[in-house]
């Protein structure tokens, strides 16, 4: 089982017109965050399952998946490691959160971060030193710093919010709507398990709040109190 088995698996269920429609929503043209990007046009049901397929990969293996110009490649190699990291010993996560820090510069775009980091860089931490996460938020790399705030939503699900808080006030002043999008959600998903605790950090940083991540994140609000924010920003 190589690499090759999968990128053949993925060719032969190619879509043309649904390739370029991913390219254009994964804004793909010079300039744009997915510059370069090339996609094959495959669902992610279709890719769920292929990854499933070939879930004993070995980790060479799919790093080389990686580094393939297609992005069902990539995603396809990062969802074998999602799988793997559900059934592996905390020895065996710890190793897939390395290896997934050591290639993160090919987990770039969106899709890529949000359908794998809680999973494979979440899983590790939960138990484990989060300071990675700080020093990906300091990096000037869109995609680590997407990363860093979306990792939390592992930590969100048990509850706990201190990292998701720290590292969206460290992010609010970045520049690209990504992060203000990402910022957003995972506030928004603090506010689903606690109304109060949302509401106290954008008590404190509402004025330094991106309109765009505070539409994200008061988005499950009842109209009235949704609407007292806008008007309050």
């Amino acid at each position: 089982m190589t690499h090759s088995d999968v990128k053949q698996t993925l060719l032969a269920l190619e879509q043309p017109e649904r390739a370029s429609f991913a390219a254009r929503f994964f804004k793909t043209k010079p300039g744009q965050y997915g510059e370069g990007d090339v996609f094959l046009g495959l669902s992610m049901p279709q890719q769920h399952a292929i990854a499933k397929q070939y879930q004993a990969l070995a980790a060479d293996e799919v790093e080389k998946l990686l580094r393939e110009p297609y992005h069902e490649c990539r995603m396809t190699g990062l969802l074998i490691w999602v799988y793997q990291s559900k059934k592996a010993s905390s020895s065996q996560r710890a190793k897939l959160a390395e290896r997934y820090l050591a290639n993160r510069y090919y987990v770039n775009n969106w899709d890529l971060v949000d359908v794998t980091c809680p999973h494979v860089l979440g899983r590790h931490l939960l138990n484990n030193d989060r300071s990675v996460l700080y020093d990906l938020a300091g990096e000037d790399h869109l995609w680590s710093q997407r990363i860093a705030i979306v990792t939390t939503l592992a930590f969100i699900r048990l509850g706990q919010f201190g990292d998701t808080f720290a590292l969206a006030e460290r992010l609010l002043p970045h520049k690209h709507d990504l992060i203000h999008k990402a910022i957003g959600w995972m506030l928004r998903e603090v506010g689903k398990r606690s109304p109060d605790a949302l509401e106290e950090f954008l008590h404190d940083h509402l004025p330094q709040m991106p309109r765009t991540a505070l539409r994200y994140a008061i988005e499950k609000f009842d109209p009235a109190r949704r609407q007292y924010y806008l008007t309050k920003k």
